[in-house]
């Protein structure tokens, strides 16, 4: 049955056992939850694994850090000595984040990334020339770690992160194997799903973390829509964890319908970066609340049941617990300025990805062809209480006296207002920012095509062009706007 969810992620490390000294105290301990408390989040969900143990004592897997002392690494000391603490007051870390987040009025489920498994034999690991999955004794490890996790814990259920590879763990099957071992992963989920949901003590519930379309799903033996057509999940979570970038415009909607038509729920994943460090001259920029409600609102155009988000600056502050509050509920977010971007292509997936539209490389010897850029917008720009509305592209190699020209679903923007700034502190003379004051040719609720094409460069200049970046303002005011009478 669908249901509705505004859901955070905890790692368990970053910024929860990996920061604080130890002895941790109760109140470190029961931070990761209550930093999360009072806002409209009614699920908190623990990544209880990391590719090389478990951030809880396993009676059947590997504890993390049991097979890599003495330390060398202050984090890895600290969550083990973290850990231990607790332990050693006889308290088990894992129960008392469930107990707390129960205490606080949330659900609690355990993530576990499959493609990683502390404790087995390394043989069998892909890294060292094994076949993951293939091999029986790996697939009996994780499901006796779901097991555990499912039924001597008080959780309300499992979520089986097959999405934290690559970049958060192994894959589970070589891509030789993908195909022939298909069958093999959905008897696998299978059965956890039989065994969840007849635990003892009551059904639990079975969420996914995957990939947002149906061939990254396949290139990896994952048959997402068998899962959704047998009804073997409650929910899924489409992502690709090697790239933190915020995508409000990510290909879900086949998700969305085939999961509804099961009664299957969806939960769009907000990823925490504006900016990561892959491209020269830019280091991590987190997402602005304003960006985060622009990809909600889109999210929740498509009808996703819900947000999952994670990873927002640490410590949580009044920006942070705002956003968390919107995500609850897409009325709070209806008429607020929103900042809309496209995300880019990135090579920290190694190819595991879904198709993006940036960069735009224009040669200059190709005057005249449009090049196309579909996004989409979740606010009617004809909404009176809309102030304004501004495009900004960003375009390298770019100077002034270039003919440059930008169409918006068919029609150019030649009339409006532009205005230009450098496109980076670091090298002004890279490019430019245009930014467009959008009056007479707005975007529409929903989908729109960007046409750029490049049709003059100044005598003696051959050099082409790269489109960068493109992002969208809307802002919003209290009053209606328009021509003063």
């Amino acid at each position: 049955m669908r249901q509705h969810r505004t859901i955070y992620f905890n790692d368990a490390r970053h910024y929860y056992l990996f920061v604080f000294e130890p002895p941790i105290r109760l109140e470190e301990a029961w931070s990761a939850v209550d930093e999360i408390a009072g806002t409209s989040c009614d699920t908190f969900i623990y990544g209880v694994s990391r590719a090389d143990g478990l951030f809880y004592p396993s009676k059947v897997g590997m504890q993390f850090g049991e097979d890599i002392q003495p330390f060398d690494s202050a984090p890895y000391w600290r969550i083990w000595e973290n850990m231990q603490s607790l332990i050693a007051r006889g308290i088990d870390p894992l129960t008392l984040l469930i107990d707390r987040a129960h205490e606080k009025g949330m659900d609690f489920f355990a993530s576990l990334r499959l493609g990683g498994y502390g404790g087995m034999d390394p043989q069998h690991a892909l890294e060292n020339g094994g076949r993951g999955f293939v091999h029986p004794e790996v697939r009996d490890h994780q499901f006796a770690v779901l097991e555990e996790l499912a039924t001597q814990y008080p959780v309300e259920g499992i979520e089986l992160d097959f999405a934290a590879a690559p970049g958060g763990s192994p894959f589970w099957l070589t891509p030789e194997d993908a195909l022939e071992y298909t069958p093999v992963m959905t008897d696998f989920v299978r059965n956890v799903a039989e065994m969840v949901r007849n635990r003892p003590g009551g059904s639990g519930q079975i969420g996914a973390r995957i990939y947002p379309t149906v061939e990254l799903n396949q290139k990896t033996g994952l048959d997402v829509q068998t899962w959704l057509r047998e009804g073997l999940v409650d929910f899924v979570v489409p992502m690709v964890y090697a790239f933190f970038v915020l995508d409000g415009n990510m290909p879900i909607g086949w998700l969305v319908q085939e999961a509804h038509e099961n009664d299957i729920s969806v939960y769009a994943m907000l990823q925490p970066y504006y900016s990561e460090e892959n491209r020269r001259f830019y280091s991590v920029e987190d997402a602005t609340p304003a960006m985060m409600r622009a990809a909600a609102a889109n999210f929740w155009a498509l009808g996703v049941d819900g947000l999952y988000t994670w990873f927002l600056p640490w410590p949580l502050g009044d920006a942070e617990h705002r956003t968390l509050t919107e995500l609850g509920d897409p009325a709070l977010i209806k008429e607020t300025d929103k900042h809309y971007f496209l995300r880019r292509r990135s090579d920290a997936t190694n190819g595991h990805d879904y198709e993006a539209f940036l960069p735009v490389e224009i040669p200059a010897a190709d005057r005249d062809t449009r090049y196309q850029i579909p996004f989409s917008i979740a606010d009617d720009t004809q909404n009176e209480r809309v102030q304004s509305i501004r495009l900004r592209l960003g375009v390298t190699n770019l100077v002034s006296a270039d003919k440059f020209d930008v169409r918006l679903n068919g029609q150019s923007v030649a009339e409006e207002r532009c205005t230009r700034e450098v496109i980076r502190s670091r090298d002004p003379y890279a490019g430019q920012w245009l930014e467009f004051h959008l009056e007479r040719v707005r975007p529409q609720q929903g989908k729109n095509v960007l046409e750029v094409s490049l049709t003059e460069r100044p005598t003696g200049f051959v050099g082409g062009v790269i489109v960068e970046d493109v992002e969208i303002f809307v802002e919003y005011g209290p009053y209606p706007a328009g021509l003063y009478s």
